[in-house]
């Protein structure tokens, strides 16, 4: 691939820059790069890291941004893969989330100036990279006050957990509610904004290979404000029904593993409840008994984050949602997910570990590196 040109549209979905390979592996923080991809695939076959980025001139209504961090996500590597429901046009930039500073402005730009902190507005957009030059319509700017790894990893996960906790169910003080995949970042951050908000959280886990790394897990995740930790197989047995003699049983469930584990948690729910299904990580089906359905009245609904910022992205709501995770985040109540953060250059060696069935750290390519 070395001396081709990857041209890429800037009034299609992703809308990014004209990018060209050279044949040096590594790049300064003068020098362009991007992670990029020319075919769906797995991507240790299909990424490649380009150097020397060509950067067209910034227009009227563009801006020029620095990349400073960005995430890896399950989402990205799936949209890599081609299995992902939004699919970018080819070549693409991977990453949908991370956090940039602005350089310059285009003359016809009046919300943004340089050294704002902006974020994307859509996924697709590919943040793995260092530089870019897109349309200011294209970012939204956040306060550049809060911590980069936190900037950086606000706009999935958080913002995820935020809708969910506020859109299907009325929760007071008090009430709890119940969550698989509590150590994913969405996970996290549920616990942590339930907990700002006086929820009670019962935490399901994958059980680990040894008693030590499972109590690591249970204090990290109590650090965060998590009220009960409890594996898969806990969550069938009778001491755990106990637990409904002392607490309410959820208005709330949060599924995003699917089989046999959204089934269980949504056996707890109080009637009326809902179970909220954002991901299906064990790749099986969601069962729901029948008698849920028409005794207890609970209800089945799925959520996407994606979905809801098509609808939302400019809207009072979508603003009052960053700007009280900013605020989560400034008084101490919103944490980062624990991360580990490397170079853009290492960007296989962060997927692989990112992809470790049990994790507990993001992965985050810092462009600073």
């Amino acid at each position: 691939m070395a001396g081709a040109r990857l041209s890429v549209s800037v009034s299609r979905l992703s809308r990014r820059s004209e990018l060209f390979h050279s044949s040096r592996r590594y790049c300064s923080l003068a020098s362009p790069c991007a992670v990029s991809y020319s075919q769906y695939g797995e991507p240790s076959k299909v990424l490649r890291f380009l150097t020397d980025v060509d950067l067209p001139d910034v227009q009227d209504d563009q801006v020029s941004i620095k990349m400073l961090a960005a995430p890896i996500n399950p989402a990205d590597i799936n949209m890599i893969q081609g299995v992902y429901p939004i699919k970018p046009p080819l070549p693409a930039v991977g990453g949908n989330e991370g956090v940039g500073e602005v350089v310059s402005v285009g003359s016809g730009v009046s919300d943004l100036q340089p050294g704002d902190w902006v974020i994307p507005a859509d996924s697709g957009w590919g943040t793995w990279r260092t530089h870019a030059v897109c349309p200011a319509s294209e970012l939204r700017k956040i306060p550049n006050d809060i911590p980069l790894d936190a900037a950086a990893t606000l706009a999935v996960n958080p913002c995820t957990a935020y809708r969910m906790l506020t859109d299907f169910q009325h929760l007071q003080p008090g009430d709890t509610i119940v969550q698989n995949g509590a150590n994913s970042g969405v996970g996290q951050a549920v616990i942590q904004i339930a907990a700002a908000r006086g929820l009670v959280t019962i935490n399901v886990v994958r059980n680990r290979p040894d008693r030590a790394s499972y109590y690591e897990l249970e204090m990290y995740l109590k650090g965060l404000g998590g009220h009960y930790i409890i594996t898969e197989e806990g969550l069938r047995r009778q001491d755990f029904r106990d637990i409904f003699k002392r607490l309410p049983r959820p208005k709330l469930a949060l599924n995003c593993v699917g089989g046999k584990s959204a089934t269980e948690i949504l056996r707890h729910l109080e009637t009326g409840g809902t179970m909220v299904t954002y991901g299906g990580m064990s790749r099986q089906p969601v069962t729901v008994p029948t008698g849920s359905l028409i005794f207890q009245d609970i209800k089945v609904v799925g959520y996407w984050m994606t979905q809801w910022n098509k609808r939302q992205k400019d809207s009072q709501e979508s603003s009052e949602m960053l700007s009280t995770l900013c605020d989560y985040i400034r008084q101490g109540k919103l944490q980062p997910p624990s991360n580990i953060q490397v170079p853009i250059s290492d960007y296989m060696t962060a997927i692989n570990s990112a992809r470790d069935a049990f994790t507990t750290k993001k992965q985050i390519l810092n462009m600073a590196s």
